[in-house]
């Protein structure tokens, strides 16, 4: 996950929709039924994917009541814990 990517597309979901971010998860994740598609072709569109999820749950954090930044810094937060576990 890469925290540039996160908030810019919370931005984006600020500015537009949710929505959006929403389907085009739906759609990368029908891309990755293609049978062809190289190893490192899945990897990208599987990072595009978690920073996608990674947005929206900043920004339900933000729509609770948490400040933008502060957001951001819990989710990296708890994704570096979970990954030095």
């Amino acid at each position: 996950m890469k925290l540039p990517v996160i908030k810019h597309l919370t931005q984006f979901i600020e500015e537009n929709d949710e929505d959006f971010v929403i389907e085009t998860i739906e759609t990368l994740e029908a891309l990755t039924e293609v049978p062809s598609l190289k190893d490192e072709e899945l990897d990208v569109i599987g990072e595009l994917i978690s920073n996608m999820y990674g947005a929206i749950e900043v920004n339900n954090m933000v729509k609770a009541g948490t400040p933008k930044k502060e957001a951001l810094n819990n989710f990296m937060s708890r994704v570096l814990g979970s990954i030095d576990k």
